[in-house]
């Protein structure tokens, strides 16, 4: 492909919030600073390559909408692939943003054997280095592909037969060699797979045993090949299996502590799990925060009517604010961002509809920015929670937190000292009201 793909888009640029423009940022200003840091370094936005350029707009009633020419059943599937990666830094660099994710099997064809395989990654990652290089764009996360193929169908790191675990460590070590080369911050594991559908054919504490062994001999190479990235765990309840082992960010907590990894691997949380897990966008940030392990995004939504992961374009700038909120009290990204782990609907066929999408995305989440860093300076919030919780810094709540009392010496506390203690309202509509106000 020698010409443009997308030649009717130019460079997407910030023209303001009373932009009319469908193909102009209204709030994402790269160059606006914000709490000391510009809007660049704070969101540090991902374009991800397997919906985006892996996906037809199929679905399981009918054949794909979407104008994809590098997406055909013959013909030669390496040079398919190099035209994908010309295609996929246009629109990374005409939309501006500063990174992108992929799985080893989105940027090149699988072989006849794993070390063609291999080759075919490999080769891709060579051209996409250079485009790199050009372009300035960078890695956030790589991973690898261990839930699409039939092989993987019980499991990668979880399967019952130890040849496929094997596989699907030759296949993990691979990835994350190529992730390292490129750059890459992070490296993710996503378990598709890794779960059950039935308990009538599996051996919970058995694949338990084997997930955690999987992470370690992971923490283990990243350690030998010099890899300074940080390698995240994403959440997910069910679907593809009925019940997946890293069901939301809480449960993942618990399994890091139980097997001492707490300190190497930390969450990738996605919008639409949070919510198929029965919590809030919001909530998993929250927890994730709360226990340390808070690392990278995937930003998306679901609907709400719609029982399965449908991955649309995050909207909700009241939620987004609150997300923001949470993370720039954690003191912001690290080695995370913002991937827009996003797909366009079925019917949204035209080339330039991709654009819109992310438009709106960044814009939602440069909105929740801004409204977050003003709660953050407004304090109110903040200030509540202090005010809720100063007893814990006081005598007695410092004595309990440091281990120095017990049932015994609380109860005779309370009844030596004739302590009632009077409800206080947690103003919760208040709270509510105050973000409303910023939103």
């Amino acid at each position: 492909m020698s010409e443009q793909f997308f030649s009717n888009v130019e460079k997407i640029k910030f023209e303001g919030e009373n932009s009319k423009n469908p193909f102009a940022f209204r709030y994402y200003d790269e160059n606006k600073v914000v709490l000391g840091k510009t809007m660049k370094e704070h969101l540090r936005f991902a374009a991800c390559y397997w919906h985006n350029f892996c996906s037809t707009g199929f679905d399981i009633f009918g054949e794909g909408t979407f104008d994809r020419p590098w997406i055909q059943p013959v013909g030669n599937q390496l040079e398919l692939a190099e035209q994908k990666v010309k295609v996929a830094f246009e629109f990374f660099e005409k939309l501006g943003v500063p990174y992108f994710c992929f799985h080893d099997v989105d940027i090149a064809p699988e072989g006849a054997t794993l070390q063609e395989s291999h080759d075919n990654v490999s080769h891709i990652a060579n051209i996409i280095e250079k485009e790199m290089q050009r372009t300035g764009v960078k890695l956030l996360w790589g991973t690898a592909n261990l839930f699409s193929n039939k092989r993987f169908c019980a499991g990668g790191a979880t399967n019952p037969n130890p040849n496929t675990y094997a596989y699907a460590a030759a296949q993990v070590k691979h990835a994350m060699e190529i992730t390292h080369r490129l750059g890459g911050e992070n490296y993710v594991l996503w378990g598709g797979r890794e779960g059950y559908d039935t308990l009538l054919n599996t051996d919970l504490a058995q694949e338990s045993e084997q997930y955690a062994r999987f992470l370690k001999m992971v923490v283990e190479h990243k350690k030998k090949i010099g890899f300074k990235g940080t390698l995240l765990i994403e959440p997910k309840p069910q679907e593809p299996t009925k019940h997946q082992y890293d069901y939301d960010t809480a449960t993942v907590a618990g399994f890091l502590h139980k097997h001492g990894l707490q300190d190497e691997i930390k969450v990738n949380i996605e919008a639409n799990h949070a919510t198929l897990a029965g919590h809030s966008f919001h909530h998993e940030i929250a927890v994730a925060c709360a226990e340390g392990i808070m690392g990278s995004i995937d930003a998306n939504r679901g609907d709400m009517q719609n029982g399965w992961d449908t991955d649309q374009f995050p909207n909700d700038v009241a939620e987004c604010t609150l997300v923001m909120y949470e993370i720039l009290k954690m003191g912001g990204f690290t080695t995370g961002g913002f991937n827009f782990d996003t797909k366009l609907r079925r019917q949204s066929c035209e080339r330039d509809d991709l654009f819109i999408g992310h438009i709106g995305g960044m814009d939602t989440m440069a909105k929740a920015l801004l409204n977050a860093a003003a709660m953050i300076e407004g304090g109110e919030l903040s200030d509540f929670v202090e005010k809720r919780y100063a007893g814990w810094k006081e005598e007695l709540g410092q004595s309990i937190l440091k281990g120095e009392q017990s049932l015994e010496s609380l109860a005779a506390l309370v009844h030596e000292n004739n302590i009632d203690p009077k409800q206080v309202s947690g103003r919760q509509e208040l709270l509510e009201n105050i973000v409303n106000r910023y939103v």
